[in-house]
């Protein structure tokens, strides 16, 4: 045989009527008429089987058993109020997706995000960290609502110039550099075309007069940082997330900065996402200086 079940909305009806000494202000407070509040407190009285209140002069008086349906009550009341308490707290406020190059990250990218989860935290983030061209494309058509980038000469309507950031010549820090000579070009380690940071590499060898060639690409950064390490070749890159095992070399061509930057989608972000680009800004003051 199945057990009755109580409605909550008597209970909290019932409790409320206690907690004032009058049901007259409980229906005042509820919004409704005193005999609806009174319908209410028989179908209490008729779950149970018995009287929860008796009259004591002007006030109320609690039976014995409306004592024990009061402390349940009340019990009943806070768990289904916390149910919704916690439930609310897990709706979120929309979803933000953010593109990141993948040179920034390991670094830029922990910082940011913590920051913004304390500012925003209903709101749902979906990061991509992928090239620059991927993600350019992705902010074109309106699939990401921010991106951070190296600057290129793609053309974007609603671009922030962040700054500038010195690229280096890396090589393995306890192996020695592999011959060079015209028999012997320098073997570079690269993403695939199109690489901002390969073309700076290629055009800076062409001009001092290098002779080199592509000993392996690898489309992540981290393939980069390991086949430098095991002495494939040296790599053109910044020194975000440089690997202690590598090193800044000294002795080849002089490259110019690079430049980094934001693209949004739309000329008039909300605030979130207003919010996020200065994160990421003050991030990329601290570990790019």
């Amino acid at each position: 045989m199945s057990l009755p079940t109580f409605d909550l909305d008597v209970l909290r009806t019932f409790v409320l009527g206690v907690e004032l000494n009058s049901f007259a202000k409980a229906a005042d407070r509820l919004g409704r008429s005193t005999s609806a509040v009174s319908a209410q407190l028989k179908k209490l009285e008729e779950r149970v089987g018995t009287p929860v209140l008796n009259k004591s002069g002007r006030g109320l008086a609690l039976t014995p058993v409306g004592e024990a349906v009061l402390s349940h009550a009340r019990r009943l009341l806070a768990l289904n109020d916390s149910i919704f308490d916690a439930l609310n707290q897990t709706r979120t406020e929309g979803t933000l997706r953010l593109g990141v190059q993948e040179d920034f990250g390991e670094r830029v990218l922990s910082d940011v995000l913590r920051s913004f989860a304390q500012l925003y935290p209903m709101i749902s983030l979906e990061v991509r960290i992928a090239r620059n061209a991927e993600l350019l494309a992705l902010v074109d058509g309106a699939k990401l609502d921010l991106a951070l980038t190296w600057a290129t000469t793609h053309v974007s309507p609603y671009v922030t110039h962040l700054g500038q950031t010195a690229m280096h010549w890396i090589g393995p820090r306890d192996k020695p550099m592999l011959p060079r000579s015209s028999l012997a070009p320098l073997p570079l380690v690269m993403f695939d075309a199109p690489c901002v940071l390969r073309s700076a590499a290629t055009d800076a060898l062409d001009r001092a007069g290098i002779c080199w060639r592509i000993a392996l690409t690898s489309p992540s950064v981290a393939g980069i940082w390991a086949a430098v390490e095991a002495g494939l070749g040296v790599t053109l890159r910044t020194s975000m997330g440089l690997p202690p095992a590598l090193c800044k070399l000294d002795d080849l061509p002089p490259v110019p900065s690079l430049g980094y930057e934001l693209h949004r989608n739309r000329q008039q972000p909300s605030e979130p996402v207003t919010q996020l680009a200065r994160l990421i800004q003050r991030s990329l003051e601290k570990h790019l200086l």
